[in-house]
């Protein structure tokens, strides 16, 4: 099949007819599809065979990326779990520390020869004796659980399947574990295994067959579960979601109750997270009339709305998440999209703000209502995660774990500015760079975003941009409207109808970077992965005047169809549906690849997917690289990079991702000059 064949089909949409040529490329396993994609790895492979500087990269790359990572431990009975990666291997290892001896629990770079095998979830047993740990191949999103013994790495036969998206929560008495999974494919339509969601309990030692059915509701055929012990040990709970809605239920019941579970929260009218429980007084963090967060308690035998009591009112911080811990409620805020850790006591008193080292993310956070101390990392733009842990007893921070890098940090630095969008909307964008920049409009730019999904882009460490920034560029990661950088009213404010402000948010970015003369047009590359694919994405067709380069990974393209593959329905929430007339008309008027242009000069386009990718097919960012190529003026540089035995970015091995971004910069190399 020719790169360039087109179908004749036209689908009506309320009355607008739509072309969808290249629908054939929605089949990975057809003759023609997989002839396609032969002829577009060809030209990608051409492409790649004229750059240079990719051997430097690799050899530079591959030093950056070699130094120790470390993870934040969870404590169980006297033992302390955690992963840890010496810096090369394509997979962290799971380790042990028990009386001050550090010995390995699970190494997943013993289950494949390629790294390609991913430890995805784990779960300790109460007796810490157990663990209950999921593995992923490939990148895919579906995985297997099995059991293993601490004291002596040995799998046990259990073997559980059709899993996704599932959470692990043990039962106190060791039994075994309550998890959530799907139905065998065939029990049911194709169409709806996404769907039918149920909660189970496994015993250790039986067949999966004989798991005990917990939960279901095959009446809301869409919904997840969630499993949760509760923190005294004597309830189970459910946390309710549909699709990627911020909004979620809870659902509660005694443990020792064959009873139904209690829909304790059921209008599904905001966001609810479990925090901890005394007795029957239930804690939980809330956006219920408050969109950037408060702490209310719930007495289950006065759970009537009028009874509920605020503990902690909302903030001008955005509440994050709230741990119990030594009797406090350790709260993580949100400070113009980086981490503060605020402490308050159980019944809601302001005890004191922990001050962190640098401006930065919490990476995670452990510990327990019984435990004296706690555990959390930090990291940022410049610096790799540093865990450490805090006692209350004598209020001290000390290291956990810190690695060294081979890059002299204090030439570098990070500032946050605030730029202003289309509408007048203020919106923060960190910039980091060499101390000592010049704004001569020359630097080399990497504009990164996501805007979408209640998901901030707080400051994180990726050892690739060492590279870039070495070499004079500049990382810029704003933070648009979508995100959950102040609040579900900024979560809203970009999606459904209102997706364009993240859009405009993105693009004012673009044209703030050029004003201010940190750089030109040129010189100016954008990337995003996902959502944020799609965002570079519609950028690029709506301003394509304004990018030298553009870098589209794993993207949601189609925005007519995203919701018919895999889990492209969990969508719906924020994005909507083109089956929905009301909806139809702005997600037309965005959609990436129904508003290519015959004839434009587009900005080069590297579009970056993978052959496992589950969660967002690869279709998406056939059918664009199929369409730019047939419509763009000639001289479009348009490059498919299609990569077998990876994902989404689930467990993508070390090896894999030095791969990609050598490719990454040898395409910026050559594109930005």
């Amino acid at each position: 099949m020719s790169i360039t064949f087109k179908s004749n089909l036209v689908e009506d949409f309320h009355g607008t007819a739509v072309a969808d040529p290249y629908r054939w490329l929605e089949d990975p396993n057809s003759k023609e599809t997989i002839q396609w994609g032969k002829e577009m790895q060809s030209r990608c492979e051409a492409y790649f065979s004229r750059t240079t500087n990719s051997k430097e990269d690799k050899e530079r790359l591959t030093e950056l990326w070699n130094y120790p990572k470390h993870f934040v431990p969870k404590k169980v009975e006297s033992r302390l779990f955690y992963q840890k990666n010496d810096g090369l291997q394509n997979q962290a290892i799971l380790y042990v520390e028990d009386n001050n001896s550090e010995s390995v629990v699970i190494d997943p770079n013993q289950l494949s020869t390629d790294g390609t095998v991913a430890l995805t979830n784990f779960a300790i047993s109460p007796s810490s004796e157990l663990v209950a740990y999921a593995t992923s191949e490939s990148g895919s999103d579906w995985q297997t659980i099995r059991i293993r013994k601490v004291e002596t790495g040995e799998d046990l036969g259990d073997y559980l399947q059709w899993v996704k998206f599932t959470t692990i929560a043990w039962n106190p008495d060791n039994s075994g574990f309550y998890y959530n999974r799907f139905p065998q494919p065939g029990t049911i339509d194709p169409a709806d295994e996404g769907c039918h969601n149920k909660v189970y309990f496994h015993q250790i030692g039986t067949d999966q067959s004989a798991d005990i059915l917990i939960h279901e509701q095959p009446e809301n055929k869409e919904l997840m579960f969630s499993p949760f012990i509760s923190a005294d040990k004597n309830y189970l709970g459910l946390h309710v979601s549909f699709g990627t809605a911020a909004e979620n239920r809870i659902y509660i019941k005694s443990l020792d109750s064959n009873e139904s579970f209690i829909r304790l929260l059921d209008k599904q009218d905001a966001e609810y997270s479990y925090i901890t429980n005394i007795g029957t007084t239930f804690y939980f963090k809330t956006t219920l009339a408050a969109p950037k967060g408060r702490i209310i308690s719930i007495d289950l035998q006065q759970s009537s709305q009028d009874n509920w009591k605020e503990i902690v009112p909302e903030q001008n911080d955005v509440m994050d998440s709230v741990k119990f811990i030594n009797g406090h409620f350790v709260i993580v805020f949100l400070h113009d999209a980086h981490h503060q850790i605020h402490m308050y006591n159980q019944n809601g008193t302001k005890m004191k703000n922990l001050d962190l080292p640098i401006l930065g993310s919490l990476t995670d956070i452990s510990g327990s209502a019984e435990e004296t101390e706690f555990y959390f990392g930090l990291t940022s733009f410049l610096f790799p995660t540093i865990v450490y842990k805090y006692d209350f007893i004598t209020s001290q921070l000390e290291v956990f774990g810190q690695s060294d890098i081979s890059f002299e940090v204090e030439q570098y630095e990070t500032n946050q500015v605030f730029y202003t969008s289309k509408d007048g909307t203020k919106v923060p964008m960190f910039l980091t760079h060499k101390k000592g920049l010049a704004l001569n409009s020359e630097n080399p730019v990497i504009l990164y975003a996501y805007g979408g999904f209640n998901i901030s882009l707080t400051p994180s460490f990726n050892p690739a941009l060492l590279r870039w920034l070495e070499n004079g560029g500049v990382y810029a990661v704003a933070n648009l409207r979508g995100g959950s950088e102040y609040g579900e009213d900024w979560h809203r404010a970009g999606m459904l109808e209102k997706k364009q402000n993240v859009f405009d948010d993105f693009i004012s970015a673009a044209e703030w970077l050029i004003q201010e003369n940190y750089t030109n047009k040129h010189k100016l590359s954008i990337m995003g992965g996902s959502n944020g694919g799609l965002l570079v994405a519609a950028c690029m067709v709506q301003r394509p005047d304004l990018y030298g380069a553009v870098i589209c990974r794993v993207p949601v393209i189609d925005m007519l169809r995203y919701h018919k593959f895999t889990i492209g329905r969990y969508w719906i929430p924020e994005y909507g549906t083109a089956e929905n007339p009301e909806h139809f008309p702005f997600l037309y008027a965005y959609s990436p690849l129904h508003n290519i242009k015959q004839g434009e000069l587009y900005p080069p386009v590297l579009i970056a997917t993978a052959e496992s990718d589950d969660r967002v097919v690869p279709a998406h960012a056939k059918k664009f690289a199929a369409t730019l190529v047939e419509k763009a003026n000639p001289d479009s540089t348009v490059v498919l990079r299609l990569e077998a035995k990876a994902g989404h970015g689930l467990g993508k091995p070390t090896s894999k991702l030095i791969d990609e971004w050598v490719d990454f910069y040898a395409f910026l190399d050559k594109e930005l000059n």
